[in-house]
């Protein structure tokens, strides 16, 4: 059995078990990357919140001061739906997913590195909402955030897929295709609403959340349902 140095970098054992992901006991256990990833997806949409707050003068007309916080109310939905479906899509990808290697495991840092990082452009777009020229350089940095998300979670799908010793042996390829069908609408619907906010900053930060609010709500799911009641009711 081999006794591991104490001495040898973290990193280095990393991409050692990155070389022989098949091999038994090699690669990272998916448990601790799911906890880690889960805690950081927890912890930057509580952050939202924080963005939203009424003037501390705000007691002789409270009812106004919270009605003129309505660009942090949709900066809040945008993002707490942005980060949803990042988090439903990283849960689909895992669970397809057999074990990790090093360089899942720094893409999937990268992927975590833009999505703590939601909160500040979120509070950035609510303050200079309505400001011009301001608002326009705030929705489309926006926008540059969610599009390196909405890369980066496809990237990382796409490293898992063609790394194909990551995956569960049981994985077949109509699963694989059907997830790739669902990330893929988030990079191009982000980059076609990145490009109306770069023209009209406010319909593209509408756009942002019909794309999020796509990729959140099972529409499809939702319909059958409707079809299915309506079928039992005749």
């Amino acid at each position: 059995m081999d006794v591991p140095n104490p001495t040898t970098h973290p990193a280095s054992a990393l991409d050692s078990a990155a070389a022989h992901p098949d091999e038994p006991g090699r690669g990272l256990p998916l448990n601790r990357l799911e906890a880690f990833s889960d805690g950081v997806f927890a912890i930057a949409i509580t952050l939202l919140i924080l963005e939203i707050a009424v003037p501390l003068a705000a007691e002789e007309d409270l009812l106004g001061a919270l009605a003129r916080e309505w660009p942090s109310y949709l900066a809040y939905v945008i993002s707490f739906l942005t980060i949803g479906w990042v988090w439903i899509g990283h849960a689909a990808i895992t669970s397809h997913m057999e074990r990790a290697d090093g360089l899942f495991l720094r893409l999937n840092l990268l992927l975590l590195l833009f999505v703590s990082f939601l909160p500040f452009p979120t509070g950035l777009m609510a303050d200079y909402f309505g400001k011009s020229e301001p608002e326009r350089v705030a929705v489309t940095f926006y926008g540059i955030v969610l599009l390196a998300i909405a890369a980066l979670i496809s990237v990382l799908w796409r490293y898992a897929r063609r790394a194909k010793e990551l995956l569960r042996v049981d994985a077949t390829d109509d699963e694989l295709a059907e997830l790739r069908a669902k990330l893929t609408p988030g990079l191009v619907g982000l980059l076609l609403a990145t490009a109306v906010g770069l023209v009209i900053p406010s319909v593209g930060a509408l756009c942002f959340l019909a794309v999020s609010a796509f990729l959140v709500i099972p529409f499809r799911e939702l319909l059958g349902a409707v079809r299915d009641l309506r079928r039992a009711r005749r």
